[in-house]
């Protein structure tokens, strides 16, 4: 269907009729997604065409670069309808992605309730959870009954984010339990909702992490969570939709941590080679330098090196297999905190096992590289041990230094996703050219 409609978008004339008759038969979001490869003016034009119905909804799944030109196509009345209709987390998505300019002019054309409330959810720190929340949501009284529900329900609903879960509050709003759905239709006619409803809620406050939010929807497979302030009053609701945004956008960045990038909101095709290029340029840098470390160390052991050449070979194989084996670490002790799987409290279990990891990984890397060793430089005993036994310690240090520096990053209130790549594998790199070069001296009974 999708294919038909760029095929009719970019037939002149357009058959609006057919088109609009297309529109009602699709998803929004696949609507919104047409709208990615439309030059400016097909775009403004299609989205004239949209049914007055949907316009809203089909806008709140636009890519922010296409909003604004929309939004600077249409009339002031036109614009203030569009954010009217727009729930309040998207609201606030689309004005914080906006130059000023484009906010001045869409807050002068919104009613006065949605702007003071827009205004409201941006005074919200960035990330928490009062940012990402909507106000829209259906709220019960406790002494109502089951009938006076549904009726509130198909009243109000049609506005809301969610009518599955319903929320409970008193006369100060503050919040005494939820109810689904499913208990209501289950529930008799004049039951009450006090009788009905789940005490035992899951909430969150307004100002926690949008990340610990993630966390309790994932641990407790919500579809929504209400929000809340200091006095428990229910301010607001977080919904999994948002969440599933939430997840991908805090992955993407620790995954653009641990590979030393700057983190970018920018999908990588619509960023700039320069931007591409400052978001990497500080991290490289510091890893250059961080070189000059490792530099040190193997000019402090050229007498060595001029006596025994034959070692300069195996340097690039330790260091690699340290830099590996404590990233393998590190990656997954941050996966780990990033799921609530591990806590700061677990710093000795997690290095008492990857200590064991680490020696039989070595045990067994170690063993084949003896046999490597031994075969392609004549059978030599001492190299072969001094290169196998040095290759052994530094997957156990390197194991040992890749699981506790999470640890220590978050003891120092820092992003745990920052001490993989670029300090796991300095110090590494650092430990196994210490380890071989001394085991080299002790081992091969070479005295400087």
């Amino acid at each position: 269907m999708i294919e038909n409609m760029i095929e009719m978008i970019n037939k002149t004339p357009i058959n609006v009729t057919e088109l609009q008759s297309y529109f009602r038969k699709m998803n929004t979001v696949d609507i919104a997604d047409i709208f990615e490869n439309l030059s400016k003016e097909r775009t403004i034009q299609i989205f004239r065409l949209l049914p007055k119905d949907i316009s809203a909804d089909v806008f709140s799944y636009i890519v922010s670069e296409k909003q604004q030109i929309i939004v600077e196509a249409l009339t002031d009345t036109e614009v203030g309808k569009i954010i009217d209709e727009l729930f309040a987390d998207d609201a606030v998505d689309f004005i914080e992605e906006m130059p000023a300019n484009v906010v001045k002019r869409v807050l002068q054309n919104v009613s006065e309730d949605r702007r003071q409330l827009i205004n409201h959810l941006l005074q919200y720190p960035e990330d928490s959870a009062g940012s990402i929340m909507t106000t829209e949501y259906v709220a019960l009284r406790e002494y109502s009954t089951v009938r006076e529900a549904f009726d509130e329900i198909r009243s109000t609903g049609v506005n809301k984010e969610t009518i599955y879960t319903c929320y409970v509050i008193r006369r100060d709003r503050l919040l005494v339990g939820v109810v689904t759905a499913k208990i209501l239709m289950l529930s008799k006619p004049q039951d009450l909702i006090g009788d009905v409803m789940d005490t035992n809620m899951k909430f969150a406050h307004t100002t926690d992490d949008q990340e610990i939010i993630a966390g309790l929807f994932r641990k407790y497979s919500l579809l929504s969570i209400p929000i809340v302030d200091k006095e428990r009053r229910l301010v607001g609701i977080v919904t999994v939709d948002d969440i599933v945004h939430i997840i991908e956008e805090e992955a993407t960045e620790d995954f653009e941590k641990m590979a030393a990038i700057s983190p970018s909101d920018e999908p990588y095709m619509k960023t700039g080679v320069f931007e591409h290029a400052r978001n990497r340029i500080v991290w490289l840098l510091l890893l250059m330098l961080s070189a000059t470390i490792t530099g040190s160390i193997i000019s402090g052991f050229e007498d060595i090196l001029s006596t025994i050449p034959v070692l300069v070979a195996f340097i690039p194989m330790l260091m690699d297999t340290g830099g590996n084996a404590g990233s393998q670490s590190s990656v997954l002790i941050v996966r780990g905190m990033a799921l609530g799987e591990i806590e700061i409290k677990d710093i000795f279990k997690v290095l008492w096992r990857e200590a064991r990891v680490g020696a039989l990984c070595g045990f067994a890397l170690g063993a084949v590289n003896f046999i490597r060793v031994y075969i392609m430089n004549g059978g030599d005993l001492q190299l072969c041990v001094t290169v196998s036994a040095s290759l052994i310690a530094t997957v156990i240090i390197a194991k040992a230094v890749g699981c506790t520096l999470p640890f220590i990053a978050k003891m120092l209130k820092m992003d745990p996703a920052v001490m993989t790549a670029p300090v796991v594998t300095t110090i590494a790199d650092a430990a196994a050219l210490m380890v071989y070069f001394t085991l080299a001296m002790m081992l091969m009974s070479f005295q400087i």
